[in-house]
């Protein structure tokens, strides 16, 4: 007899084909007392529904976080990292008992430039409707905040990076018109990569007309107040995020131009520790205030109440 004749059913040599083994032990392990227990019984102890990302990973200390609890303290982890956060979340936040009316952005071309870079544009679109539910990166909401009417334009990063395209600066010029005619105040809630560039030359575009339609609301005398939340950067900093009346920013939130990654190869230099996040932009008079997300209402609320205090004494003066 050859070796390999001689092995056993170890890495499944030896055995002939189709043979089973005669080894009432061997049966006995694979089926174990729980094959003795009745099916029904057997399911329903071997089944268990069991809730879908039950536990969220702290990005900055590893600390795995139960949901329920996440959810509670407003998506800020125990170290205080605040956790990106889409629009229908931060309405609940921010308006009174968390009601408030949505408003529709209007309706733009979908792909105006047919672009496509390794697969369509039209389905990059497709997927983060799906995955998000929202038609664009902007949502727009009307309520009140702590007592004082207002519009909120809320900008989802979870929709392709929050990019600003004709449909996301549509969004911001409908929520500065919407404000204007209500004659309330405008808060926008800024989180983006920069311009789209699968709409090119379309996206930049939006720069300068959401900064026209601020200059409305600066006709009007409405306060415009801008939360920068993490990240704000590119051509949406270097537009209307940049153009408030007072800017408001969440701890820990990037907030530049262009990444820290790229300027050091371009400048050939080490940044400042904490450079371009928002408590090193206080220092710098680039923020006014970093406000924990939980504090933000009340500070808006009182925020708006006095600046509108001043265009009453102003109107009637």
């Amino acid at each position: 007899m050859s070796m390999s004749e001689a092995k056993g059913p170890r890495g499944g040599q030896g055995a002939p084909p189709g043979a089973t083994s005669s080894n009432p032990r061997q049966a006995r392990e694979r089926g174990g007392w729980l094959a003795k227990i009745a099916p029904g019984v057997r399911n329903l102890v071997a089944k268990r529904d069991t809730p879908e990302n039950l536990w969220v990973k702290c990005p900055d200390t590893g600390e795995m976080i139960y949901r329920p609890d996440l959810e509670a303290a407003w998506w800020v982890t125990p170290a205080g990292r605040h956790m990106r956060i889409g629009p229908k979340l931060r309405f609940a936040y921010t308006f009174d008992g968390g009601a408030f009316d949505a408003i529709a952005a209007p309706s733009t071309v979908d792909d105006p430039l047919k672009f496509v870079e390794g697969k369509p544009y039209r389905d990059s679109l497709a997927a983060s409707r799906k995955a998000t539910g929202e038609r664009d990166a902007v949502a727009i909401g009307a309520g009140e905040i702590k007592g004082v009417k207002s519009v909120v334009m809320v900008q989802d990063f979870a929709f392709m990076g929050g990019s600003l395209g004709a449909a996301a600066g549509e969004g911001f010029i409908a929520a500065a018109e919407q404000a204007v005619r209500r004659d309330v105040p405008l808060v926008a809630f800024t989180a983006s990569g920069g311009a789209r560039m699968q709409e090119g030359a379309i996206a930049l575009m939006q720069m300068a007309r959401t900064t026209l339609a601020i200059q409305d609301l600066k006709k009007a005398r409405l306060p415009y107040i801008v939360v920068l939340t993490d990240p704000t950067t590119g051509g949406v900093t270097a537009s209307y995020a940049m153009l408030g009346d007072i800017h408001f920013a969440e701890p820990g939130a990037l907030i530049g131009f262009t990444g820290p990654r790229v300027i050091e190869q371009t400048i050939r230099e080490t940044l400042p520790p904490g450079f371009q996040r928002s408590e090193y932009l206080v220092e710098k008079g680039m923020v006014d205030r970093v406000v924990p997300r939980k504090e933000l209402p009340a500070t808006l609320g009182s925020v708006l109440t006095t600046l509108l205090m001043g265009r009453a004494r102003r109107a009637a003066a």
